[in-house]
């Protein structure tokens, strides 16, 4: 069973937008699964319902078998969820503020595991500092550290890297590569497009409060990412040979290169078919090399692509 299942989740605000509509979703237990999309694309009204914090229209939201509305504490104590706000109670310490929210949900006390996620974040030393002395950045770790506070089976991380500094983001990553071993199933939204490329197993994409694709990182970049070959001539040609037209090849280089973009799905046919009509055209060269679209490469097309139906 998955650890998050979503079914025709939809949302409509009393104002007549509708942020969501009929998400269909399926997040397996402990995967790396990134959200993407443009903004207001509903990333966070989706990640809010599911968390408790925003009602759908309809729909229904199991979490590790729990529905979010008929048993709502059992599945809001699975979750743990680090928001996009810097929301903190400005007089409190660090230790006590993380024991408390540990607390809020029903767990005993174990000053064993709090001072495992405070080292883990770089805290420790500040856990008596009270939360309105700290930068911006520690208040991020803070936030990061209630959310893991009651051991949550399921992590959402909101934009969690924004404007933060190196350091951070490099613990932060670091953690969740650690909590994926330990079986926690973490679920981020991101503006990092490599954070994503690095880290996920899974990429979904929102478009428009519907969901447009859920992919396989590797098999996404290969389905839908495209590569360049730029072949580096012997001697430069002042135009392609009419033969070749139909590779849509590019001259750069005051003629000395050739550039074939192409789609990874079309990549052996392609490039056996160009070499050979390279040979016929008696068009030598002297070196080659490749490029492929970056996660980020397929995104933009794919916002592009949404504001070209607008």
């Amino acid at each position: 069973m998955p650890i998050i299942s979503i079914s025709k989740l939809s949302k409509t605000y009393t104002s007549g937008f509708t942020a969501l509509r009929d998400i269909e979703l399926a997040i397996e237990r402990g995967e790396i699964f990134a959200l993407l999309g443009p903004n207001g694309a509903g990333k966070s009204t989706l990640i809010n319902i599911v968390c408790g914090i925003v009602t759908a229209s309809s729909g229904s939201v199991l979490v590790d078998g729990h529905d979010i509305v008929a048993d709502y504490r059992a599945a809001r104590r699975a979750i743990g969820l680090v928001p996009q706000e810097l929301t903190t109670d400005a007089f409190e310490t660090v230790l006590n503020t993380v024991s408390f929210s540990r607390g809020l949900f029903g767990m005993k006390p174990d000053a064993g595991h709090i001072e495992r996620i405070l080292r883990a974040l770089s805290l420790w030393d500040k856990r008596d500092s009270r939360l309105m002395t700290l930068s911006g950045g520690m208040k991020r770790r803070v936030l990061i550290a209630k959310a893991l506070s009651h051991e949550p089976r399921v992590l959402f991380l909101d934009e969690p890297t924004a404007g933060v500094d190196v350091e951070l983001r490099q613990d932060m990553w670091r953690l969740v590569r650690d909590l994926r071993q330990q079986g926690v199933t973490v679920i981020l939204t991101t503006h990092y497009i490599e954070e994503a490329e690095e880290m996920a197993d899974r990429i979904g994409v929102i478009r428009r409060g519907e969901i447009i694709l859920v992919e396989e990182k590797a098999a996404l970049m290969h389905k839908l990412g495209r590569k360049r070959l730029t072949l580096h001539l012997q001697q430069p040609i002042t135009a392609v040979p009419p033969e070749l037209a139909d590779y849509g090849l590019a001259l750069s280089g005051e003629g000395s290169e050739l550039v074939y973009t192409y789609d990874t799905r079309a990549e052996r046919t392609g490039i056996t078919g160009l070499l050979t009509g390279l040979a016929a055209a008696g068009i030598r060269f002297k070196d080659l090399h490749t490029e492929q679209s970056s996660l980020e490469d397929i995104f933009v097309g794919l916002v592009r692509e949404e504001r070209a139906q607008v």
